[in-house]
């Protein structure tokens, strides 16, 4: 197998050579923990975000091999490039500007000549007037009665993020217009959406760069049905976000308007474009979008120019890397400590495993080193009920812990044991990482408790925009990070392609037969397809 670049630098035969002194006892974590300058010299905190990475399994030595690894690497030089709109998507050849969505610093950013600072900005003017014709009752649907509710339809990057953000924000303030996602093509998705929306008041929004996706144009169909089966005008119910001259763009399809999204943004990176922009500025206000994209910008800056050694999103990806690469451990799970942030686990896991989930690296070779773990979460104190068992003394991962010090409600609180909710809900997640990280001897091994098992603590002050911004901002960050250091590239995503085309072969063996073409025999069909295909006809097993 050809050997790429990381795993051929010097500074990763270091690293392999310390990964095994940290088999030694004297390098468990209840032993490192016990310096009292641990938490100083190994967290990091800029305004409104604090990361705590000293319950890691890592020494002062090893620190140093690891952002000589980013050095070595050129991470920062190619995030630079990136933020400046180089091409950096080298597969697809093109930019990967999503820090463009964001930037109150620059008036200007070139990209083949054209100053997309200046139509991001347009398109931000449009979803603003538009999101105020709705809340100011100006715009209503087809039979007079003004919005209440909007149905967003879309899949994977079209609302991961939007759903994480209007999740969180939603628990601190009410929204103006209710969204609901409509994601799955499973016809039982959007029966129950429909059983919450009043037909009249709903707005309808469909994002799809292409508009050709094909769960989405299902749903869109599924949509005019019910809206003509309701006897209301689509063209007064429907919004697209799309790109520029796509068919969705078309003025006899795009309903009260089409805002444009870019070839240059991702869909996992898409949230403060116009596929969040649009959903969370009907929801909030295009103010509150605003403060949104505020915080993502101060969390791009200090990603941009913080040096390595202070750099929060750089040190996330390296201590990633190293648990992965050389420690070895398949997953990581993500558990804030906040039902509010319920949401961004799916979003990270979809983040991080479509951008670096990668068997060639960006110059073109097979990889011969992880390239991405499996991530996933649930917030606590919900997750300790469910498979911490397996956390504490089943096969290790690392734990991403995140707690927010300001909860929402504020009203009268009863205290339990002496304390109250939140700060009960702050005793489990401190409890926790130290748990995880000493352990507990025990003569009856049923009762062992083997420690020596890594995690980091993120904090954000509370739920307000600004914090989602630093908090969404971090995890890209440190995706693009972690994808520039491993020489992968964390911007394209061939990987879901192969399942596309063979759902294409069956989706036509099934149109021929709701045709009752002739020609159509699944006789000629693998036996599992065949045995499948005749299941869903019959109706029944």
């Amino acid at each position: 197998m050809a050997r790429g670049k990381f795993s051929t630098c010097n500074t990763c035969q270091n690293l392999n050579r310390l990964s095994k002194t940290f088999e030694d006892k004297k390098f468990h974590l209840k032993n490192l923990i016990q310096n009292k300058n641990r938490l100083e010299k190994f967290s990091l905190k800029q305004e409104g975000f604090f990361y705590d990475f000293s319950k890691q399994r890592i020494d002062d030595i090893l620190l140093h091999e690891l952002f000589d690894l980013a050095r070595e690497t050129r991470a920062k030089e190619l995030f630079s490039k990136m933020a400046s709109g180089k091409i950096v998507n080298v597969t697809e050849n093109r930019a990967a500007l999503h820090t463009a969505t964001r930037d109150f610093t620059h008036d200007t950013i070139l990209l083949d000549d054209i100053n997309i600072i200046s139509e991001i900005k347009q398109v931000n003017k449009e979803i603003k007037k538009i999101s105020r014709k709705v809340h100011n009752k100006e715009l209503k649907g087809s039979t007079g009665k003004p919005f209440t509710d909007a149905v967003i339809i879309g899949i994977g990057g079209s609302y991961l993020g939007c759903e994480f953000v209007y999740t969180a924000l939603k628990h601190s303030m009410d929204p103006l217009i209710n969204l609901h996602f409509l994601t799955n093509v499973d016809i039982d998705n959007f029966g129950q959406i429909i059983k919450s929306i009043d037909p009249e008041t709903c707005l309808w929004v469909v994002i799809s760069k292409s508009y050709t996706t094909t769960e989405t144009l299902a749903n869109l169909n599924q949509t005019l049905l019910f809206l003509k089966n309701h006897h209301l005008e689509p063209s007064k119910h429907l919004m697209t976000i799309t790109a520029k001259g796509s068919p969705g763009d078309d003025p006899s399809t795009s309903g009260l308007g089409a805002f444009h999204m870019f070839d240059f943004i991702g869909g996992r990176y898409s949230v403060t474009s116009a596929v969040g922009g649009l959903p969370l500025s009907l929801a909030f206000g295009f103010d509150i979008f605003s403060r949104f994209l505020k915080g993502c910008h101060d969390m791009d800056l200090h990603a941009l120019n913080a040096p390595e050694e202070k750099n929060i999103p750089l040190t996330a990806a390296l201590i990633s890397i190293w648990n992965s690469n050389f420690l070895h451990y398949p997953a990581q799970a993500i558990i804030p400590y906040c039902s509010a942030l319920s949401k961004l686990a799916p979003h990270v896991q979809q983040l991080s495993m479509e951008s670096l989930g990668k068997g060639v690296t960006s110059d073109g070779k097979m990889t011969d080193h992880q390239t991405g773990v499996i991530i996933f979460g649930e917030p606590g104190t919900n997750a300790q009920h469910s498979f911490f068992q397996l956390a504490h003394q089943g096969s290790p991962f690392p734990i991403e812990f995140i707690g927010v010090v300001k909860p929402v409600y504020n009203k009268d609180q009863a205290k339990s044991k002496g304390i109250y909710n939140h700060q009960e809900l702050w005793a489990n997640m401190i409890a926790q990482a130290k748990a995880l990280a000493i352990g507990k001897d025990h003569e009856n091994k049923a009762k062992l408790f083997t420690g020596n098992r890594p995690s980091s603590t993120i904090l954000i002050n509370d739920l307000s925009p600004e914090s989602m911004g630093l908090l969404l901002a971090f995890y890209e960050a440190r995706t693009v990070y972690e994808g520039f250091i491993l020489g992968v590239n964390p911007f394209d995503q061939f990987g879901v392609e192969l399942g596309k085309v063979l759902t294409s072969d069956i989706r036509d063996q099934i149109r021929k037969k709701n045709n009752d073409d002739k020609t159509v025999d699944f006789n000629s069909l693998d036996p599992a397809t065949k045995f499948y295909l005749d299941t869903l006809f019959k109706g029944s097993l």
